[in-house]
């Protein structure tokens, strides 16, 4: 585990963002919810201070330091219309003077808004493609139509979901344990599995014994899963270790109660989390990821199976912008 802890540090990284985010208490959060309430904390990477912050950001300091290793002169990713994972990549470009394009599916906001429009002023090549399934197709195009400029592209998976990915969300653990929190349980939002597989594999590589439940956003419960079995397997390839020991105790555990109607689809559950952490610590949650995770960690409070004898951490992802 050691050698493995070693690799995982030594892995260069750009430093768009290279201080540590806040984590604190949330006590009036913990009234509202009522006696049974445990010990709730936040973890603000939501206040990442690079192109307005999310977790992205960490995954994407080692994706450019590869970029950058690998001679790349463009970046290429893909996600929704409105992706934030698309946002970052953008900026990221733009600080490291390199050409963007991002191949988004949905419908392209017009006027532009949100993310949409912080991708163009980013300055990325943007790219609108009708389906999720089109996103491919359209990426492999512009890699080769980039090659055939004499440019180099580096192509990332939707939300930079890559074993390298994960390894910039795993690096984030020590935070914890520097603000004096050790969590039995950290609960986040989940869709592409790279957060997922980069807090499981943190928390062991770190010697935290504490359970990660990933709250998905979108996919069935098995599918998300074994998505991120896979990246914990590939992570393990990269660090020289196994699998066992980048999962702990607990394994891999997702919840999709909470999906809802699926991406982006609003539920009452996400909508009352929202309001109520608003209200309790003046904290915005966005529709599609960060208020699902909040409802699914409120449903477990309420069901008697977090109680006041646990500490459990919530991992604001960010994504307001979307």
């Amino acid at each position: 585990m050691a050698t493995a802890l070693a690799t995982l540090m030594s892995k260069p990284a750009v430093p768009l963002a290279p201080h540590r985010t806040p984590a604190y208490r949330l006590e009036r959060l913990e009234q509202a919810l009522g006696p049974g309430s445990p010990r709730l904390f936040i973890k603000r990477d939501d206040l990442l201070p690079f192109a307005l912050g999310g977790n992205k950001v960490r995954k994407l300091q080692l994706l450019a330091a590869d970029a950058q290793r690998a001679g790349a002169t463009a970046l290429i990713t893909c996600g929704a219309v409105q992706s934030n994972h698309a946002r970052v990549t953008a900026a990221t470009g733009a600080v490291l003077g390199l050409r963007v394009v991002l191949v988004l599916d949905g419908d392209a906001p017009d006027p532009p808004v949100g993310n949409y429009h912080h991708d163009l002023l980013f300055g990325a090549d943007v790219r609108v493609v009708p389906t999720r399934e089109a996103r491919d197709e359209a990426m492999a195009a512009a890699a080769e139509e980039i090659r055939r400029e004499g440019g180099r592209p580096y192509v990332i998976p939707v939300g930079g979901s890559t074993p390298l990915g994960a390894m910039g969300v795993a690096r984030a653990v020590p935070e914890l344990s520097a603000d004096g929190i050790r969590p039995d349980v950290i609960v986040h939002a989940s869709s592409s599995a790279g957060t997922q597989a980069g807090l499981t594999a943190g928390c062991a590589l770190f010697g935290l014994k504490t359970r990660v439940l990933g709250i998905s956003a979108d996919l069935p419960a098995a599918d998300l899963k074994q998505t991120v079995e896979t990246l914990i397997d590939r992570m393990a390839e990269a660090l020289g270790t196994t699998a066992a020991n980048l999962t702990g105790p607990h394994g891999i555990d997702v919840d999709d109660t909470q999906v809802g109607g699926g991406y982006g689809v609003p539920t009452g559950a996400a909508t009352e989390a929202t309001t109520l952490l608003a209200r309790s610590a003046g904290i915005l949650l966005d529709p599609v990821y960060t208020s699902k995770a909040m409802a699914g960690l409120i449903a477990r409070i309420r069901s008697g199976e977090f109680t006041p004898d646990h500490t459990v951490l919530f991992w604001h992802t960010g994504g307001l912008v979307g």
